[in-house]
């Protein structure tokens, strides 16, 4: 960390398990930080300077979520600090009262009206710190439900490209806490004015008892004041550097209860691996508390001290003006109630005041969110699409994945996909067919190239519009642990739900044995770790995709590799849907190893380390003998090459 390393304080070495599972040190640079200079490089002064902004910040939150209770809270901590200087006033005029010349009785009877006002004060206070209470107990999870809606809303919101983007996940894990922060900011910004009243009702006493007492009683504050601040600001700055080591570490702890991983973990005796791991990563984090603590201990320390000089500097000036006749005893007696009062009010002013800035902090992160989520946003409007084109054209498009190979996913690729046909994709591993189709519907935008529908630019595209005529069954589609009803009707959730929607689209994918085997049906949980969930096989998942495509009715359906997980018998089927779909005028864009499954398509191109390999008709392809005859001879011969005879065994004897 950068504001650790200026201070010249050792960092903790990667542990063996950040580097075997993760390939190196899982810490941030806190250079990254666009404001972390800023704020951790804090002063008091500047946190005080900045406790106004603050407190306006934690009041829009409330406003936001609830304006009455906003309005409670306010008003019921403003009247409990100006509770508390009447309170020391009618204090300080029954020590008058008590100490003056004459009989007890007189004395006492005398004090009576005052200690009435304390007493109706105390009950008043009370009263107003129940409210406070109860406001502030319905502001917090509203505040904290609204943040969150906003992050999530913004985060769903971004392209693609950024959801993959490394910088842009840390600042995703970073700012999830900022919802939590606000919720706190609101009753640490109650607690904030009440202090900040009190203090300023005890000052005024004080300063109208003595001026001398007034800075003595801030001099007992400072100490706790800088020990809070610096302890928060390391504390601040090691979350943002260990953030993804903590993220690494509940990742293999999630691992070890995941049902997807529970077989292998099993079968082949990987828990005492993970578990292993898991304590070396713990191990690691545990060396920055110990960091942490120490520090925090010396600094707590050394403000004990300071603190402690001050107290008696305090009380021997106290001391001394009573001996010396400056003060009267009553009043002492008042002056010792208003510096206890004006101390205990400091301090839980400072340590709310920084407890406040430190989730500032963290709600400047959310905050932050909210402003790159924007500029990363999937743009909203553009250029309106044909209504019918004929076909989607790509024109020298390259396209490469940050940080990864440095051969293009991509690489000048021109070729055309005619609407209201069956095109097919198909190439070795790695060839980019995936790509390209995700490029198609918009998920990427080509670093070189144009994607055309009937000349008009992808790229100024209505993405909306892009989408919404785009259905997608994607290699690793989302198994969503709902029903099976909203497992298929999630492909268009902004229709109806309707039956007989559903009930075609469960037809269409061939899927009716699937929902007949199911216990309830479509509504059956499709989420074996809660009760009466209920888990599915690959080939019934597969089925229940093309359903939910199905479902979308989008004019562009893309399948890659439909039939991965399906016997010979259902891949048949599956693609006699498919060919049914595309009589229909719908377009289908195949993605296939099994290149005997696409002999029904349209057009092939076949793409070979991102490029445009060849294209044509399969019978086409075939008689020119290129790639897609070679692939299909190879596959063909592992159907038709002879079994060996089985040699006899010889007899022992």
């Amino acid at each position: 960390m950068v504001g650790q390393k200026k201070r010249g304080e050792a960092q903790p070495a990667p542990s063996e398990s950040e580097l075997l599972l993760f390939g190196g040190p899982l810490r941030y640079d806190m250079g990254w930080n666009r404001h972390s200079d800023a704020f951790l490089e804090l002063s008091f002064r500047a946190m005080v300077t900045r406790l106004p902004s603050l407190l306006a910040s934690s009041f829009r939150l409330a406003w936001k979520a609830d304006p009455r209770a906003a309005r409670v809270v306010l008003a019921a901590e403003v009247t409990r600090g100006a509770a508390q200087a009447v309170s020391l006033l009618a204090v300080n005029s029954v020590l008058g009262r008590v100490m003056a010349g004459g009989t007890v009785e007189d004395r006492l009877r005398g004090a009576v009206p005052a200690l009435v006002t304390v007493a109706a004060v105390m009950l008043l206070a009370a009263l107003l710190r129940a409210l406070s209470t109860y406001a502030t107990g319905r502001l917090e999870p509203k505040v904290e439900r609204v943040a969150t809606e906003l992050y999530l809303e913004r985060a769903a919101a971004v392209e693609l490209s950024a959801i993959e983007d490394d910088a842009f996940h840390k600042l995703l894990d970073t700012a999830q806490y900022g919802a939590a922060s606000a919720r706190r900011m609101i009753s640490i910004a109650t607690q904030v004015v009440n202090a900040l009243i009190s203090l300023i009702a005890a000052a005024g006493v004080l300063t109208v008892l003595h001026p001398a007492l007034l800075p003595l009683l801030v001099m007992m504050t400072l100490p706790s004041a800088w020990s809070a601040l610096t302890i928060a600001r390391r504390r601040y700055e090691s979350f943002h550097a260990w953030v993804q080591h903590a993220r690494a570490g509940r990742l293999i702890g999630q691992l070890l209860t995941e049902p997807a991983a529970a077989p292998e973990i099993r079968v082949h005796g990987v828990g005492p691996f993970l578990l292993r791991h898991f304590h070396s990563m713990s191990e690691t984090a545990e060396v920055e508390q110990a960091r942490l603590a120490r520090l925090a201990a010396r600094t707590g320390l050394i403000a004990a001290a300071w603190t402690g000089l001050a107290t008696v500097a305090t009380y021997a000036t106290l001391g001394g003006l009573l001996l010396a006749g400056a003060m009267a005893l009553s009043v002492a007696g008042t002056a010792v109630i208003a510096i206890r009062t004006g101390s205990a009010s400091l301090d839980t002013l400072v340590l709310e005041v920084n407890s406040l800035h430190e989730e500032a902090l963290f709600v400047g992160d959310l905050q932050r969110l909210y402003v790159e989520a924007a500029e990363r946003a999937i743009p909203v409007g553009g250029t309106a699409l044909p209504d019918d084109p004929g076909e989607i054209r790509f024109e020298n498009v390259t396209f490469s994945y940050p940080g990864e190979s440095t051969r293009p996913a991509l690489d000048d690729v021109t070729l055309s996909v005619p609407l209201g046909k069956i095109v097919a994709l198909v190439g070795e591993n790695g060839s980019g067919k995936t790509t390209l189709v995700k490029l198609l519907a918009g998920l990427y935008a080509p670093e070189s190239g144009r994607i055309l529908w009937d000349g008009v630019d992808a790229a100024g595209a209505d993405r909306h519009q892009l989408a919404e005529r785009i259905a997608m069954v994607a290699q690793d589609f989302k198994r969503w642990p709902f029903t099976a009803r909203v497992n298929v009707a999630v492909g268009r959730a902004s229709a109806p739900l309707t039956d007989e929607r559903l009930v075609s689209s469960v037809a269409e994918a061939g899927a009716e044995d699937v929902v007949a085997d199911l216990p309830r049906g479509l509504d059956t949980l499709l989420a074996r770790g809660f009760s009466g969930g209920h888990e599915l096989s690959g080939g019934q998942w597969q089925r229940l995709g093309i359903a939910r495509a199905a479902y979308r009715r989008g004019r562009i359906l893309i399948v890659d590799e439909p039939t991965a997980a399906l016997d010979a018998r259902a891949e048949l089927e599956v693609f006699e849907k498919i060919r049914a779909l595309a009589g229909t005028g719908q377009t289908v864009i195949l993605i296939t190893h099994r290149l005997a499954s696409v002999r029904h398509a349209d057009l092939v191109h076949v793409l070979d380390q991102g490029r445009l390999a060849e294209s044509g008709t399969p019978d086409e392809l075939l008689a020119t003998g290129g790639i897609y005859a070679e692939l299909y001879s190879l596959q063909a011969d592992q159907f038709t090459a002879k079994v060996p005879a089985k040699v006899p065994l010889k007899e022992t004897g």
